[in-house]
């Protein structure tokens, strides 16, 4: 079972069929939207600033996700995947984004929709990716633009197949 975790007068808020598995840990003030899945060694910290997790969102095995002390919270809008052992911190990350596994997102970062992080990117702080971009290295930089129809393709492909093997885990 999950590590779930009130501090300070704050609990998570967990919405209806969302995956949390048995090693993942949410602490604080964590809101997680309905079909999302939180997976293996993934930590998600609301202890110091809020956590917003949106709807049909995976969260994959390993990632942290955390705030900024007094600064930044972190928002993770709909549809989008976090690869394993990815860092956002302090970030929002808006609907339709793919952050690559390994990737990490400092304070106070923005990302539009329909981007992509490069796997093993590092985001510095403040970095704004814009709508159809694909960021990638370390620093991370614009290396191309991509389509809306690729994007989406890709988008809904991944957020499909974790909402499939979240139900997996589900019944068992």
């Amino acid at each position: 079972m999950a590590l779930i975790k009130s501090l300070k007068d704050r609990s998570p808020k967990i919405s209806k069929n969302v995956y949390l598995s048995d090693t993942s840990v949410i602490i604080g003030d964590v809101f997680i939207g309905e079909k999302s899945s939180i997976w293996f060694n993934s930590i998600l910290r609301g202890d110091v600033n809020s956590i917003y997790i949106g709807k049909k969102v995976n969260i994959q095995d390993g990632a942290v996700i955390h705030g900024t002390y007094k600064k930044y919270h972190t928002i993770i809008k709909d549809r989008v995947s976090v690869g394993h052992n990815a860092i956002i911190h302090g970030s929002i990350i808006e609907s339709d984004v793919l952050i690559g596994m390994g990737s990490i997102i400092l304070d106070n970062c923005l990302i539009n929709p329909n981007s992509i992080i490069a796997a093993g990117s590092v985001l510095r702080e403040n970095t704004i990716v814009k709508e159809h971009e694909i960021y990638a290295g370390n620093p991370a930089v614009k290396v191309k633009e991509v389509s809306i129809h690729q994007v989406k393709e890709l988008i809904n492909k991944t957020t499909n197949n974790y909402i499939k093997y979240s139900s997996w885990f589900m019944k068992t």
